[in-house]
């Protein structure tokens, strides 16, 4: 076949292709309409707000199914009327081309960008979905039902929206005039069960060996910083961080959204942040939440992400009893870690930065990278010791760590010392140790 046969035929495709879409939108409206009059607007919205979401759908299924068999729809294909009544369903019932997606577990986040594209991640990878929305109106009445039940609004008056919806999905909405191929929507899923170093083992996040040294990091309370870039796993392996609390001990984590989650710890408080009302009143920040914590008694305080004026407040805290917290920044290196803390903790206090660096260096114990590889791949990299420099350096950094991205292989370069003191204070047991050590 020639070029010019190839691209004739590849244009009797797409010419074939596009009538059919155009046609099945106009009869998706129709059997929209045919809906509303068969049973009324108010007793479609009685069924949606007083029964169960699947009841609802099951009721109004067989309405649209009813539906289609007259003969107004012969039309449609018999082979496009599942999908029909499924498509009219998502958008009565549900959030429109987004509820699939929002419904498939092995998808983590749904991005919408306008009409003419809506992405979705699945295992590291980001692909475009088949299908996508007509309008930007209908864009926006999905976010109207996404944030009408948290008090929330998106128009040109409040263009910026960031929320959590009650499953502990994570919404930010970007409207005209602002965005300006449409309204964007990003959607991050969090999964309910709680992420643990064997999970992620198990996924080949990290090796035992390493995931076995981190544990032992928390239970020797040591400070820990989490940095990585978005999207890099940083609240992954926070959370599983935080599994590895010992249970006995209470836990107070702040968070702007909250997602972490615990499966075996029952003394846990969790703070989150709130943004101004519409009114401008009613905020509260995470550095508030950071000086409450100390009120409540915490044995170890967990904030989900430091980004501002709140880390001086977080080193503080861990200079005054309060250790083995922990903490996420955004950060490409563990030097890069260093500078952001001090960077942000001038923000909350105008100090010299040999005085911020000093207190880095008496807070922090161990910096954990995570990040995330051109596969899609999430993985816990180097881990740095912080500790007090020699000469004009305050804070130095040692890698215990390190690891190699092209053979995705992780390497011992020291035994960190909190190592050998957990084991004269009884918290790791030596036989664990030289178990561990014999299997490097």
């Amino acid at each position: 076949m020639s070029v010019l046969e190839r691209v004739r035929e590849v244009e009797r495709v797409q010419g074939a292709v596009e009538p059919s879409a155009a046609s099945l939108r106009g009869a998706r409206e129709r059997l929209k309409a045919d809906l509303v009059d068969r049973l009324g607007l108010d007793a479609m919205a009685g069924m949606l707000a007083g029964e169960g979401g699947v009841r609802a759908r099951a009721e109004l299924s067989v309405a649209l199914e009813s539906a289609l068999n007259t003969g107004e729809y012969e039309d449609v294909a018999l082979c496009d009327r599942a999908s029909l009544v499924d498509q009219v369903l998502d958008e009565v019932c549900g959030l429109g081309p987004i509820q699939p997606l929002l419904e498939d577990d092995s998808i983590t986040e749904v991005m919408i960008n306008g009409c003419d594209a809506l992405f979705y991640e699945r295992g590291g990878e980001i692909c475009q979905a088949e299908t996508r929305f007509d309008s930007p109106e209908q864009i926006m009445i999905a976010v109207d039902r996404i944030l009408a039940p948290l008090g929330r609004r998106l128009d040109r008056a409040s263009p910026l929206v960031s929320a959590r919806l009650p499953n502990g999905d994570r919404v930010n909405a970007v409207a005209d005039p602002i965005s300006i191929d449409g309204p964007s929507i990003t959607i991050r899923k969090f999964s309910d069960r709680a992420w643990t170093l064997r999970r992620l083992v198990g996924l080949g996040a990290l090796p035992a060996w390493y995931a076995t040294l981190l544990s032992w990091a928390v239970r020797t309370k040591c400070g820990i910083a989490v940095a990585g870039g978005t999207g890099s796993g940083k609240t992954t392996l926070l959370n599983a961080l935080s599994c590895e609390i010992g249970p006995r001990e209470r836990i107070v984590t702040i968070e702007d959204s909250a997602e972490l989650r615990f499966d075996s710890h029952l003394n846990v408080v969790r703070l989150e942040a709130r943004d101004a009302s519409i009114e401008g009143t009613g905020e509260v920040t995470i550095r508030d939440l950071v000086k409450n914590a100390l009120r409540m008694r915490p044995d170890r305080i967990v904030v989900g992400e430091v980004r501002g004026e709140e880390c001086i407040d977080m080193l503080q805290a861990m200079n005054t009893g309060h250790e083995g917290s922990l903490t996420t920044l955004h950060a490409g290196s563990a030097e890069e870690a260093v500078l952001r803390l001090v960077l942000m903790a001038r923000f909350g206090m105008d100090l010299p930065t040999e005085l911020i660096e000093e207190q880095i260096a008496t807070a922090v114990d161990l910096i954990v990278m995570a990040r995330r590889l051109p596969s899609g791949k999430r993985v816990m990299a180097s881990a740095s010791l912080v500790g007090r420099g020699r000469g004009s350096e305050v804070v130095e950094l040692e890698e215990i760590v390190s690891f190699d991205q092209a053979l995705c292989k992780w390497t011992l370069l020291a035994e960190p010392p909190f190592v050998e003191r957990g084991v004269r204070d009884g918290t790791i047991p030596r036989q664990e140790v030289e178990a561990w050590r014999s299997s490097l």
